[in-house]
């Protein structure tokens, strides 16, 4: 598999799409790939990179959501000596966080070789971004959008994340897998957003700091441009989960679900007319 030094330019051009795109049910992982195959003389980035880099827009979803995640933390701990606090909602959440990243820390583990190179073709990104694409808009169209969170389960954070884990491949989308699970289930798309937001703290730090110890080494990109990279994610994701908050309370995902399905037909024809190769 190609891979490419990332330069400068290419570490700011990474940090905005990873900003833009991380939080919308689009995969940033897919864009991050895709990105790479278009521009003449870059390549895939890695799997390192992709995940150091989302350090940068996961710490804008702790500071954004930084109250509740206290509250969550604190009310969690104190439940652990205190029983009276265990049927609390914030310790409840903090169970249900718990539980719910078991799925993907389990098949990171188990698959990490398969994720990092076969599951980084062009042709599996095309077609998840498609297939979850249709799947999101069928779940969007058809939910009920009448549970909040307070009406969690610990079975549904398990399917969240089981749903989350899927994410594991580029185009799926983290956010895009675990809110159309909760579309599925009953929950409001700001609930089940809100959910996969905080879900998704856990498994992006752990892989960001098991990955980081990569960059620099062999054939990934330098300390520098990955730095760059994950501030400017920060900076933007920042921005866009608080529009995207806003959005999704009054808007349904169908302008998303279609740019999911051009993106990928447009990869899928790119790809068979031999533009670009599954693994450039």
């Amino acid at each position: 598999m190609e891979q490419h030094t990332v330069g400068w330019l290419g570490a700011l051009i990474y940090g905005l799409l990873q900003g833009l795109t991380e939080f919308l049910p689009i995969s940033s992982s897919a864009h991050l790939r895709v990105a790479g195959a278009l521009v003449p003389g870059w390549g895939d980035p890695g799997a390192a990179f992709t995940a150091v880099i989302q350090l940068g827009t996961e710490t804008a979803v702790v500071v954004y959501f930084r109250r509740q995640i206290w509250e969550i933390i604190r009310t969690w701990t104190l439940s652990l000596v205190q029983p009276a606090l265990r049927r609390h909602p914030d310790a409840r959440m903090g169970w249900f966080i718990i539980v719910g990243s078991i799925p993907i820390g389990t098949m990171g583990y188990l698959f990490q070789d398969t994720i990092e190179t076969a599951l980084r073709s062009l042709v599996y990104v095309a077609t998840t971004l498609i297939v979850f694409g249709i799947i999101l808009g069928v779940a969007d169209a058809t939910a009920k959008n009448r549970k909040d969170l307070s009406r969690l389960t610990l079975p549904q954070a398990l399917l969240f994340g089981c749903a989350q884990a899927l994410a594991l491949i580029p185009g799926v989308s983290r956010s895009g897998g675990t809110i159309t699970a909760g579309l599925l289930m009953g929950f409001t798309r700001e609930a089940a957003a809100r959910y996969s937001f905080l879900l998704a703290i856990p498994a992006v730090f752990a892989s960001g700091f098991l990955e980081v110890l990569d960059i620099g080494e062999h054939d990934t990109p330098a300390w520098g441009p990955t730095i760059l990279a994950t501030i400017v994610s920060f900076v933007v994701g920042y921005v866009v989960i608080v529009y995207f908050m806003r959005y999704i309370s009054h808007h349904r995902f169908l302008p998303l679900v279609v740019y999911r399905c051009v993106l990928g037909a447009v990869v899928m024809g790119l790809l068979g007319f031999g533009v670009i190769t599954p693994y450039a």
